[in-house]
């Protein structure tokens, strides 16, 4: 009973971190644009993945895709493609983990092999939770970065090292310094939940494990050796004088016939 709660409470994480990190990578506020200290108060601009984003004032707000793949930073790159590769290993991981649950029975599958499938699902959600706490960190790290550098005196180069004319063209003599954005906290929190999830469906494998049949067997006692000896003469000969019988008790048997 506790390895079919740990199991399908592991499942439920997991799926639920699943969706945030899909949320997160789908987001385009992964950088907002810091209003501390800003001049510019008419206009706020904040990226994501796939896009950079003005909002203006009144409301009205433009989004401009990154039209190019090689001119981007190859951190961009990379933290496409950790959220991407944590998607993929965490959809493959939901599949098998629904045949793998204890509850739901298919056919004549034996539980040991249920148990080597919510095993795979587990360490495969365990490394969609670490790819994709891995792709926020190194986006959070690259904000860091840019935002130690960037000034509002000039500077040039949209989101601060991003350099250039900045990301889908945010880029002018006032560069916007960036900060997290709320994208980066969904990331997080689905890659914990997802890796939290994927580490008890590992643990519900061991209780689903069958126990081994115990075999009460006897103690094994060796045959003792049986040293037959040969018989004596003396018993030979006493048997040969008890089979011979004296020839006139014979004939006194038969003197009356």
């Amino acid at each position: 009973m506790a390895a079919t709660l740990c199991q399908v409470l592991g499942f439920v994480l997991s799926v639920l971190g699943l969706a945030g990190i899909i949320a997160s990578t789908g987001m385009d506020q992964w950088g907002t644009e810091d209003l501390f200290d800003n001049p510019v108060t008419a206009v706020f601009s904040y990226s994501g993945l796939w896009r950079s984003c003005v909002r203006q004032s009144s409301g009205f707000t433009e989004c401009r895709p990154y039209f190019t793949i090689l001119g981007l930073p190859a951190l961009l790159q990379a933290v496409r493609a950790l959220m991407i590769v944590g998607i993929v290993l965490g959809a493959i991981g939901c599949l098998i983990a629904i045949f793998a649950l204890k509850c739901i029975k298919m056919g004549n599958m034996e539980l040991n092999i249920k148990a080597t499938m919510t095993l795979t699902s587990g360490a495969m959600f365990i490394v969609a939770g670490v790819c994709g706490i891995a792709g926020v960190s190194v986006f959070a790290n690259l904000i860091v970065t840019s935002f130690q550098f960037t000034t509002y005196s000039g500077a040039t180069g949209g989101f601060g090292g991003f350099g250039g004319g900045g990301i889908g063209g945010l880029g002018g003599s006032l560069t916007p310094r960036y900060t997290f954005g709320p994208a980066l906290f969904v990331g997080w929190i689905g890659g914990a939940v997802l890796l939290i999830g994927g580490i008890m469906m590992c643990l519900a494998c061991r209780g689903m494990m069958p126990e081994k049949d115990r075999y009460d067997g006897m103690a094994y006692k060796a045959a003792s050796h049986t040293v037959y000896k040969p018989e004596t003469r003396s018993r030979y000969n006493d048997s040969n004088k008890a089979q011979s019988v004296d020839p006139r008790q014979t004939s006194q048997r038969f003197d009356y016939v």
